[in-house]
């Protein structure tokens, strides 16, 4: 009698087949996890030993300003050192930081100068290890769900991780809190040391900052895939930044707020996990121009002065849309040479943090002059035509076997 062959696994279960991905997967999750649980204790911290709001603010803030200088400085590295090196020397720096932060009597400048030298190394932490994934993973579908993956981490993360902060800080003092976040970069750093293959480094070459940029973003194709990443979130993030002013209008509670706050991540969280589960990579693909040309319609409902449940809906849809990032993701990973494939992912992810940034920003400047409904409204309309400019783009970059055919069967030029 013979014995069936099991059926090889699918779908992420495939990247988990992988031995090297799994100390990876650990180590995200724990690395990402003590950034969070960092910044609520800090600010905490901070705001204990200064009583000015204003302080406080600053220490959240200081998370995301060193971005991108550090990312545009230290990109080359991810090229020209062993990924291995890069993303445990990364780790062991924010433990250090870490640890220092914990020590009683650490002044408040210190405190922030410290939080900004974390800030700086993790461009270049996250472009190391998204540019070593294709290494562990492979080139095809694998790595795509890989990195698909990783954000499903970081969106989850950041939704346990304040609940988990908030938890901590109940039994813990803040510095015990920021201990524990040094504890698991060390962690990491021990995960990643033994868990990995030491891989020799892509690139030798030494190339100035603004060479480097060039040599990424010179290419049309990889210009027009790397705005694809950066601008869209520019708009997606406008309804969050202005939920707490959105709601207070409503007349909703925090309870309200926190429910709103929490409907974006878990839709793309969602998105992600059925695109990724469900899909193959051809419908994947066949899905991407759709659902990144629609993402930002259902902002438009707030044209209405949404109530909650239709604010939810709006904010749930725009988060479901998102799955187009893995068809998005397979593009990028084709078009990039794996010679400045480090240097490509330190800028992609310095470039999407920063301009989260400065949308967040505009968002808030705009909501001054105008009412929060409009401005969500506008980021809709006007994000929906920087897409279509975009994607225009895209498709007359595209390779000879993307191109929409004919019914003859012969590419359309």
């Amino acid at each position: 009698m013979s014995t069936a062959t099991p059926a090889p696994a699918t779908g992420y279960r495939a990247v988990f087949r992988m031995r090297e991905f799994r100390p990876v997967f650990a180590a995200h999750l724990m690395s990402v996890l003590g950034v969070v649980v960092a910044e609520i204790a800090l600010t905490v911290l901070v705001y204990r030993a200064t009583g000015s709001p204003l302080m406080s603010a600053l220490t959240f803030a200081l998370g995301f300003l060193p971005y991108a200088l550090g990312g545009t400085l230290l990109a080359g590295a991810a090229d020209r050192l062993p990924a291995r090196r890069v993303l445990v020397g990364c780790d062991l720096v924010c433990a250090a930081c870490a640890a220092a932060m914990a020590l009683p009597g650490t002044p408040v400048a210190l405190l922030l100068v410290l939080r900004c030298a974390m800030a700086f190394v993790a461009p270049l932490f996250q472009g190391a290890r998204s540019a070593s994934l294709a290494d562990i993973l492979g080139a095809g579908d694998t790595l795509v769900l890989g990195r698909s993956l990783l954000r499903m981490v970081a969106q989850s993360a950041q939704l346990a991780g304040f609940g988990l902060g908030g938890l901590l800080l109940t039994v813990l003092a803040p510095r015990g809190a920021i201990a524990l976040t040094a504890a698991g970069f060390l962690g990491s750093a021990l995960l990643l040391r033994l868990g990995t293959r030491r891989r020799p480094a892509r690139a030798g070459s030494r190339r100035s900052p603004a060479a480097g940029l060039r040599a990424v973003l010179g290419d049309r194709r990889i210009r027009a895939l790397t705005l694809m990443f950066w601008l869209p979130p520019v708009f997606v993030v406008v309804p969050e930044a202005l939920l707490a002013p959105y709601t207070d209008g409503l007349g909703a509670g925090t309870g309200v707020l926190g429910l709103l706050m929490c409907a974006l991540p878990v839709g793309t969280i969602a998105g992600e996990l059925w695109a990724g589960s469900a899909l193959t990579p051809r419908s994947r693909a066949r899905i991407t121009v759709p659902l990144a040309a629609a993402g930002l319609l259902p902002l438009l409902l707030f044209a209405l002065r949404p109530g909650v449940p239709l604010a939810l809906t709006a904010l749930l849809l725009a988060g479901l849309a998102q799955a187009y990032t893995l068809g998005l993701d397979r593009w990028y990973l084709e078009a990039v040479p794996e010679e400045v494939r480090g240097r490509a992912m330190t800028l992609l992810s310095t470039g999407l943090m920063t301009l989260q940034g400065v949308g967040m920003a505009l968002a808030g400047l705009a909501a001054e002059f105008l009412p929060v409904h409009q401005v969500v409204t506008g980021a809709g309309v006007l994000g929906t035509a920087v897409v279509l400019v975009l994607l225009a783009e895209l498709r007359a970059t595209a390779p000879e076997r993307e191109q929409p055919r004919s019914e003859t069967g012969l590419a359309v030029k």
